[in-house]
């Protein structure tokens, strides 16, 4: 596997699970009132950890050019909850089985 869709794969899976907690705590201060700051907070690490994914899906884009829906698609699920999970795998997949890739 290249070495551009393995950190796409990590950046994928830390973006996902940062957007999760983000969902989780902006349930807390709306829901209950709560940890107003600690909403803030993640909200800032997540949009730092999202610029840094959109770089890893540039490298993947520049190097092993995906279509531009798949592109489309690694870019949108950073920001849309739980789908970063399914559409990494099916990246991965997809992009290994290339000829192009190995």
């Amino acid at each position: 596997m290249p070495a551009c869709l393995r950190r796409y794969q990590v950046m994928s899976y830390i973006v996902g699970t940062m957007l999760l907690f983000f969902c989780v705590t902006i349930y807390l201060r709306h829901g209950l009132g709560k940890w107003v700051t600690l909403e803030m907070a993640v909200a800032q690490i997540h949009g730092i950890l999202y610029m840094i994914y959109l770089a890893t899906v540039v490298d993947v884009a520049v190097k092993l050019k995906p279509s531009v829906g798949r592109i489309a698609v690694m870019v949108a699920s950073g920001f849309i909850p739980f789908l970063a999970f399914f559409v990494e795998h099916r990246t991965v997949e997809a992009l290994k089985g290339d000829a192009n890739v190995g």
